[in-house]
């Protein structure tokens, strides 16, 4: 099977990922459940297949040793984030089949709280949740919508760019790391300078882009960023943490005052085994989250997530009620995913 193939297969299937491993049986995760092929390639058949799609330079930069971390364009027309990397002395490649289009909010039945978050003039919107929890669709599906409804310059700072954008009513701009800048703090600082209306940052990993993306946002920007956390408030001490302890107060007030919302979310099985929905816990900042934010009572948010419900905040416990009550997921899956199983069994 050539690497084309596999993909098409896999496409077809409605597959989230495919794995090929050097010596052993290829992959795909379907519906969030991973599964094993029974064709088990050679390991030059593997090693072909991993190989095929990339340039001479990087072909040499995976046999030199090292990981990689690239977009792909398949001849097809599907796009593919891959991770391509070595274990027990062997290649190995994960890749990410990516929307041919960019859903819309309804599409990904984004809550109506969400979708009125991307008109914000200004501020910090994050969009969290585990890996493949489809953090980087959401924030395209925000994008879109500017596209097509707003006048704005959009720079997006991406490692790899996974969703290409087309100018419509706004201008997007996207850099990718370690093709177009260095570093996604580096290409924060740039920004800053170009007249952007909103910025994307892909992902907030370390002190110095958590940092520069809060300043931006304070300078006047919309900042869209992810991180990889599971609840409002356990963001909300990520970012404390990231600073050093003596920086921690002020970073408190910087964070109460430029934060609109915090959407974390994942993707859950549906009962009909038919595909995927997504359960989400949206914060909406508000002067009762804020001064917890500020007098470091973060262990309070959830309380008031839970007693704000008519301004359209939920937690992920109540979402995924809705969805038990609804029919669409079972009890059983509701509660692989739910924070804290009493709380869930509490929850009208």
């Amino acid at each position: 099977m050539r690497f084309q193939e596999l993909i098409e297969f896999a496409k077809r299937e409605k597959c989230s990922d495919v794995h090929i491993t050097v010596g052993t049986s290829l992959a795909i995760r379907q519906f969030g459940t991973l599964k094993m092929l029974e064709e088990i390639p050679t390991a030059q058949e593997s090693t072909d297949m991993i190989l095929e799609c990339l340039t001479e330079k990087e072909r040499e930069q995976v046999l030199g040793g090292e990981d990689l971390d690239l977009a792909i364009m398949m001849p097809s027309g599907v796009r593919l984030r891959a991770n391509i990397y070595h274990q027990r002395n062997n290649l190995a490649a994960t890749y990410r089949i990516l929307n041919d289009k960019i859903p819309t909010f309804d599409e990904l039945e984004i809550p109506k709280a969400v979708r009125k978050l991307i008109n914000e003039p200004r501020g910090l919107i994050l969009i969290t949740g585990p890996t493949g929890s489809g953090k980087t669709t959401t924030l395209a599906s925000m994008i879109d919508y500017v596209n097509k409804n707003q006048a704005k310059h959009v720079i997006t700072i991406e490692d790899p760019i996974e969703y290409v954008y087309y100018h419509a009513k706004s201008m997007i701009h996207q850099r990718e790391i370690g093709k177009d800048v260095p570093t996604f703090e580096k290409a924060l600082h740039s920004a800053l300078r170009e007249d952007p209306d909103i910025i994307l940052v892909g992902e907030m990993r370390d002190f110095e882009t958590i940092s520069a993306a809060i300043t931006a946002a304070e300078t006047g920007h919309l900042v869209l960023s992810t991180l990889h956390t599971s609840s409002a408030a356990q963001t909300i001490e990520r970012i404390i943490d990231a600073y050093p302890a003596h920086g921690q107060s002020q970073a408190r007030t910087q964070l109460a005052n430029v934060l609109k919302g915090i959407v974390t979310q994942v993707l859950i099985p549906l009962e009909d085994k038919g595909g995927m929905t997504m359960a989400t816990e949206v914060l909406l900042n508000s002067d009762a989250i804020a001064n917890q934010i500020r007098e470091n009572k973060t262990h309070q948010i959830t309380s008031t997530i839970i007693s704000s419900g008519t301004a359209g905040m939920h937690t992920m416990n109540a979402d995924l009620k809705r969805l038990e009550r609804e029919g669409r997921i079972s009890k059983a899956t509701a509660l692989k995913f739910c924070s804290n199983v009493k709380d869930y069994e509490n929850q009208r």
